[in-house]
């Protein structure tokens, strides 16, 4: 069951909870808002994508957290736009995009364009608009990972501490370098990277504790049998990192596969109420997702087994 479970699952890419906490999930209060701006606009939520913009010219966010946030939005022939969203507001919040000419910018969108189709134009863009604002550490930041999609794991790290150079305490860049260390095979250093990405981020960094998570999940599943107490210790810190993850992801479309993660490691941990309680978490937050007729079957062979 499980080499299939994990064949299914697509990797993306700070507090203990008790297997009582995690039978008994806590209630988070969410606020609405919807994001109106132009159509096909992609939205970040404090560097959370949750998506595009309509047609209708309106994106909903349903798990807006307490306090305040930044949007950032994206959309080609356009520049980039941030705003601040206060602790109270709710409802519609209007981000007006504006036409961009700037060559830097609109190659950075054809290069992202590319990434999805051929890696390594991709990078070419990147490098040309590279060329064209010498000082861009997104265009870094973007490069690096389609490097390491395209297994060029030297030169991402080459592009990351451009980017890590150009803008001080880059949460993010350091959390896309925790992946290349691990990638590298260099555990310390990859430790360290999605550490220094959380306290950059203020204690907010979503992709580190998931890479923290998804690093401790690989050491427990590589533990021998005979070391129980360093595997159970292991899937600890997977769990725990997981689902602070989680809780930053905030309902984002990225969650829907941390939970699988989550789940699952709970399983290969024989800690299979704490899953049953993920799984039903999960149907209470995405219950009309692709995912959740899978989702629904492991709930199913779960409780079997513990018949």
């Amino acid at each position: 069951m499980f080499c299939a479970r994990i064949c299914s699952i697509v990797l993306i890419a700070a507090t203990a909870v008790s297997a009582q906490a995690v039978r008994k999930p806590a209630t988070q209060a969410f606020r609405t808002i919807n994001v109106i701006s132009e159509p096909g606009a992609k939205v970040w939520l404090d560097g959370v994508y949750f998506g595009k913009v309509a047609g209708d010219g309106n994106l909903t966010i349903k798990t807006v957290t307490a306090g305040a946030h930044k949007l950032k939005l994206r959309l080609d022939g356009y520049g980039p736009k941030e705003q601040a969203i206060t602790a109270v507001q709710r409802g519609d919040v209007t981000v007006s995009l504006a036409n961009t000419t700037d060559k830097a910018e609109l190659a950075y969108q054809e290069a992202e364009r590319l990434a999805l189709e051929d890696r390594e134009k991709a990078v070419a863009k990147f490098k040309q608009a590279i060329e064209l604002r010498p000082n861009f550490p997104d265009a870094y930041l973007a490069m690096a990972r389609v490097q390491i999609e395209a297994d060029e794991l030297d030169e991402a790290l080459d592009s990351i501490t451009t980017a890590r150079k150009q803008r001080p305490a880059f949460a993010e860049a350091s959390a896309v370098e925790g992946r290349i260390h691990k990638e590298l095979g260099d555990d310390e250093k990859a430790i360290a990277a999605f550490k220094r990405a959380i306290t950059e981020g203020k204690g907010f960094q979503p992709e580190a504790y998931t890479g923290l998570g998804l690093f401790y999940k690989a050491k427990a599943e590589a533990e021998d049998e005979s070391n129980s107490d360093n595997k159970d210790a292991m899937f600890a810190e997977a769990t725990k990192n997981l689902r602070v993850a989680l809780k930053q992801l905030s309902g984002a479309p990225d969650a829907v596969v941390i939970y699988q993660l989550l789940g699952l490691a709970y399983e290969r941990n024989g800690k299979n109420a704490e899953a049953i309680a993920v799984y039903e978490e999960f149907l209470r937050i995405f219950p009309d997702t692709p995912e959740a007729t899978s989702v629904r079957s492991f709930i199913v062979q779960l409780k079997k087994s513990e018949m």
